[in-house]
């Protein structure tokens, strides 16, 4: 890009930043001064509902009724009169206490959490009545769970020199209720920044800063809060930007603390409309800038459009014959993989066959020494007796005869015998020769015989040699391993049948399954084995028309699949 485009570019994406800028700041400005006057709505609505009913403990403290219960003791008639009051002016209860802080009168005195017989005192509405002032206060109701607003007013009988309060409860749960309702985030703090209401029911009884030790005692004391926990709020409020992120999401804020008790009001909306218009006419700028930008583009176009034909049918005839190139490369390089695999199957089926040869001979050669020098060992035994000589050349007598019994199964074939059979029995089979291996390596072998048809016509004793051979090898990989377990599934179709062989081993590392076929590929110690198991396994599944493949496990081992057609070989 030349230098003059970056310049130009650079001025447009600077030009469209400001837009942007001042476009957020304009409609935050707009957002803010909304939610500003529904705050005050708000908080005028509040302030209403609190002091509506402010001047009714006076009233009822004047109430003769009031007196002559609580200098009396007659409480019936006054349980009746508070009820109508209550049920006439929407309050959640009436109730009327004496000196003491007992409740003698209750208009919910018939209810099932009645207050009358419930004591008091330690609330502070009581305490600041007793002392002649209007007593305020928010909590939880102690005796019916549910929160509320109280007042409470002094009733003095002073031809009898009795002191009393009565209070009365204002629900507010119904102004909560229209905050929902609504849609808007708001909520209501007292002066101890404890959420007293909110939209939001995650958000009560939530803190808007740590309570001090102070503050706490004398919540509990007055138990205010009853058994909530009072955990801090999860936000970080920014009264200057006049945001706030409360949990993952950032909101506008605005707080009012205009209101009794020190309360205070808090206010949120959602800033999305202030993005959205902010990107609306910074996108709207680039649209322009765009389609401007498009019309020189075109006219130029235009101009190189001509120009451009004639270099087209060129790159078009050059195009063609790079195409045909491609292919001829790409089928040269086809013939000679397939000449490469073709060439290495040879040599392998080479080494396979001199090495078959061999085996035979080597057998062949070293099958009576072998039993002569046993018979030997187990002569001089019968005559000394055991000795540490002879139990050492019992053990290399037995390594010799493990190495020429793998050279004679490599050696022999064994398409002469073919009948129809069950993979499943074969697997069993083949895992009952391989029982007292299995307990010597202290290893499971878990299999379930699947419910469906798995015969095919193959050579029985060669395919269970196979299974074997690698199920053997399954055990050799786990005789080290933490979990030492080897797991057999069985499988079929309507053409062919299949064996997963999967164990918790090594795996198989930087090898491949090619390298592991290769004749004496092996990682067992010397005498243990000659690498022959996995060469002489994958002859006797290519003898069948089969596959092998094996791969490593994710959660670590390996996996051999063996796949072998249900009609592999012709019956001769």
């Amino acid at each position: 890009m030349r230098p003059v485009h970056l310049l130009f570019l650079s001025v447009i994406l600077a030009l469209a930043g400001g837009l942007h800028w001042a476009a957020s700041a304009y409609f935050k400005t707009q957002e803010i001064e909304k939610a500003a006057a529904r705050l005050t709505l708000y908080r005028s609505t509040l302030e209403t509902e609190l002091r509506h009913f402010a001047h009714l403990p006076f009233l009822l403290s004047l109430d003769p009724v009031v007196a002559r219960a609580l200098e009396f003791g007659e409480s019936e008639a006054l349980d009746y009169r508070l009820a109508r009051f209550s049920q006439s002016a929407g309050l959640d209860a009436i109730f009327l206490m004496d000196g003491t802080g007992l409740t003698i009168a209750a208009s919910n005195a018939r209810g099932a959490r009645s207050f009358k017989g419930q004591n008091y005192a330690y609330r502070p509405y009581f305490q600041a009545a007793l002392n002649g002032e209007l007593g305020e206060f928010y909590g939880i109701g102690t005796t019916t769970g549910i929160p509320g607003y109280f007042y409470a007013m002094e009733v003095r009988v002073p031809q009898a020199d009795t002191t009393g309060v009565v209070a009365i409860k204002i629900d507010l749960s119904r102004m909560q209720d229209d905050w929902q309702a609504s849609g808007e985030r708001i909520l209501l703090a007292n002066a101890d920044g404890v959420v007293l209401l909110a939209s939001d029911p995650a958000w009560r009884y939530k803190t808007l800063s740590p309570l001090s030790d102070a503050q706490s005692n004398r919540i509990i004391a007055s138990r205010q809060f009853g058994s909530e926990d009072l955990q801090p709020l999860d936000w970080t409020p920014d009264p200057i930007e006049k945001t706030v992120r409360i949990g993952t999401e950032d909101l506008l804020y605005l707080r009012t603390a205009d209101l009794p008790n020190s309360w205070s009001l808090h206010f949120f909306v959602s800033d999305n409309q202030v993005a959205a218009r902010a990107w609306l006419v910074s996108g709207t700028f680039l649209t322009f800038v765009l389609l401007s930008f498009s019309g020189f583009q075109v006219s130029r176009l235009r101009r190189v459009k001509t120009a451009l034909r004639t270099s087209v049918r060129e790159e078009a005839a050059l195009r063609l014959a790079n195409e045909r190139l491609a292919i001829e490369i790409e089928d040269r390089r086809t013939a000679e993989q397939t000449l490469k695999k073709t060439q290495d199957e040879l040599e392998r089926a080479g080494r396979l066959a001199a090495l078959g040869q061999l085996a035979s001979s080597v057998t062949h050669e070293l099958g009576q020494p072998i039993a002569a020098m046993r018979n030997q060992l187990a002569a001089s035994e019968m005559t000394v007796g055991p000795t540490p000589l002879n139990d050492k050349m019992q053990g290399l007598v037995a390594r010799m005869e493990n190495i020429t019994r793998q050279l004679k199964f490599f050696s022999r074939k064994g398409r002469d015998s073919l009948e129809e059979f069950d993979l499943v029995d074969a697997v069993q089979g083949g895992l009952e020769l391989l029982q007292p291996t299995i307990e010597a390596r202290d290893a499971e072998v878990a299999f379930a015989p699947p419910k469906e048809d798995l015969r095919l016509v193959a050579n029985k004793l060669r395919i269970e040699q196979m299974i074997t051979n690698i199920v053997r090898n399954a055990l050799d990989a786990v005789e080290e391993a933490a979990e030492r377990r080897v797991v057999i599934t069985t499988g079929g179709t309507t053409q062919d049948v299949w064996c997963d062989v999967a164990d918790t081993g090594h795996g198989l590392g930087d090898k491949t399954l090619d390298d592991l076929r290769e004749p004496f590929a092996t990682t067992r110690e010397s005498g243990q084995g000659m690498g022959l198991g996995l060469t002489i396994s994958a002859g006797i599944i290519a003898d069948h028309n089969g596959t092998i493949t094996a791969v490593d496990r994710p959660e670590g081992g390996a996996v051999f699949h063996i796949r072998l057609p249900r009609h592999g070989m012709e019956t001769t």
